[in-house]
């Protein structure tokens, strides 16, 4: 029942600094290892074995994933957040915080709504008025500032050739553009670069973008992206959103800064975790599983559909209070200190208990809102050092617009805003919108020995939440804890169910009143050290 459906199994002896790849059995000198997208990874290891560190080999490989993943990422992409923690004993990491700004016009009432307080048609999900200021760039720049040893200009090559020599088309990528094709058709810039003749683009055939190619090469001359922001460059992104309609102005560009956060922290178990605070989705992992701490969930029986309903329970009510009270907390009140406190935990899981016992779900409600996309990167080095990154457009190559001449595709953070002016996450100048992204970090004995983060939009919450309660809860190793079954839920009583659960769960969660669907739930990619053999292991599903 429990298998892992990918598994990148590449063993890091990082005392070492010997790999042992069981894909071909081959031994060679490494110093650590990258995982999360394939070209990212690769290039992020060649980083590794010239001497740099997980710092600079994620951002290595979140440049190349930038340019290669392009239906999902980018550096025109709506952000996301990191986590790092600097080798050595301590339980001490940093979070930085790249999520994409509102420009300054953006106001809470900007979304026209109905009498009934409803949205009239929909939020712009896509075109220029979708996007906002994109913060991925500062966010790699800021990292190498903070924690990196090698200069912009070194890490950013892989991806120039990327972008300059180009890649096969994946399947995925060109179902893409199939699916997204009319709304790129009506984007100058989109239809240029995305499709081939008003076409979709074909898999296998080669994708090249000169046009970012030239923007990362005139960063690495600078060696710095603050030209991105404050230069040439940034005049001629605030022009392209002028022209057609957008909000983001050079001012916008200009103010905009990543930004140094400190991460959520839990103790359970005897290990402790780091996730990525307000506006990243980490505190509702840290809320759940401070429910399932309360609950004194790990003594359960996992094989009792009670235990598995007592986790659903923990989830849903994160879920409820995650989608009526959570903003960004530097311009919103926001109660996150109650939310996570022992009290709350408590009231929670003596619902939850409720719940179980009397066999019915708590109350709760969801929102209806869809998000999809995204990719996540692990990366450890030879000195202890861990990273855990993710970085987003959003849904399929998010805006759907393009900044021509620059090749440059953007993310559509604008739409992760709440259309109701009252609500915490309602748009605001320079506010920046609640998402889903939750990299992490996991502590034994004061050593980080795990990073792991997911792909998947909304699903992404959950399936940290499920691994966590596992890893930390049941302390069992990343590779069966990834490899366990998972449910989605975002707070009513649909519940999307991962194949592998046995289905006397399923029988016994429509008895209890839900509604059960099988459906996919996001993509963990992690990367855990075994303190006792200094070993790495790669491990996703």
């Amino acid at each position: 029942m429990n298998q892992v459906l990918t598994r990148r199994e590449l063993l890091v002896t990082i005392a070492g600094g010997v790999t042992t790849s069981t894909l071909g059995g081959a031994r060679s000198p490494r110093t650590g290892c990258v995982t999360g997208h394939p070209e990212g990874a690769q290039a992020g290891q060649a980083i590794l074995a010239a001497g740099g560190n997980a710092v600079d080999a994620v951002v290595t490989a979140a440049l190349v994933a930038g340019v290669v993943a392009v239906p999902m990422c980018g550096i025109g992409g709506y952000g996301g957040h990191m986590v790092i923690a600097p080798g050595g004993r301590h339980n001490r990491a940093i979070a930085i915080d790249f999520n994409s700004a509102a420009p300054q016009t953006a106001q809470p009432d900007m979304f026209p709504l109905d009498e009934r307080g409803q949205v009239r048609g929909r939020i712009d999900l896509h075109g220029w008025r979708a996007a906002g200021v994109p913060g991925t760039l500062a966010g790699m720049q800021l990292a190498l500032d903070r924690c990196g040893t090698m200069p912009f200009s070194q890490v950013v090559q892989p991806a120039i050739r990327y972008a300059r020599d180009g890649f096969p088309v994946t399947t995925a990528f060109a179902n893409a553009t199939r699916l997204a094709r009319a709304r790129l058709a009506r984007d100058p810039g989109s239809a240029r670069l995305l499709l081939s003749n008003g076409a979709p683009l074909r898999a296998g055939s080669r994708f090249r973008n000169p046009d970012l190619a030239n923007l990362l090469e005139t960063l690495a001359v600078n060696n710095s992206v603050d030209a991105f922001y404050r230069g040439e460059i940034a005049h001629r992104i605030a022009d392209a959103f002028r022209v057609h309609g957008g909000m983001v102005t050079a001012e916008d560009m200009a103010a905009y800064q990543a930004r140094v956060v400190e991460p959520l922290p839990l103790d359970w178990n005897g290990l402790h975790i780091c996730t990525a605070p307000l506006t990243a989705g980490g505190l509702t992992v840290i809320e759940a599983l401070g429910i399932l701490r309360s609950l004194g969930w790990q003594r359960h029986d996992p094989d009792d559909p009670r235990t598995t309903h007592l986790r659903v329970e923990a989830l849903r009510a994160a879920w409820n209070d995650r989608l009526r009270l959570l903003g960004d907390p530097q311009h919103a009140n926001v109660p996150a200190d109650r939310l996570l406190s022992s009290d709350h935990a408590d009231q929670l899981a003596a619902r939850a208990l409720t719940a179980v016992r009397e066999r019915r779900p708590i109350p709760a409600t969801t929102d209806g809102r869809t998000a999809g996309g995204t990719i996540h990167l692990s990366a450890a080095d030879d000195r202890g050092t861990m990273v855990a990154l993710t970085l987003t457009h959003g849904e399929s190559f998010g805006a759907q617009v393009t900044v021509d001449g620059l090749g440059l595709v953007l993310g559509h953070g604008m739409s992760r805003f709440d259309p109701r002016p009252d609500h915490p996450n309602a748009p605001g100048p320079g506010k920046r919108p609640l998402h889903n992204m939750c990299p992490t970090i996991v502590f034994q004995d004061g050593r980080a020995v795990l990073a792991l983060g997911g792909r998947g939009g909304r699903r992404i919450p959950n399936a940290i939440f499920h691994v966590l309660a596992n890893y930390v809860g049941r302390r069992i190793s990343a590779e069966k804890a990834i490899a366990a079954a998972r449910i989605h839920t975002e707070g009513d009583r649909r519940l999307v169910v991962d194949p592998h659960w046995p289905s006397s769960v399923g029988a016994y969660l429509r008895r209890v009143g839900y509604s059960v669907v099988p459906g996919p739930c996001a993509v963990v990619d992690a990367v855990e050290i075994d303190l006792s053999s200094g070993r790495c292991v790669a491990v996703a599903r």
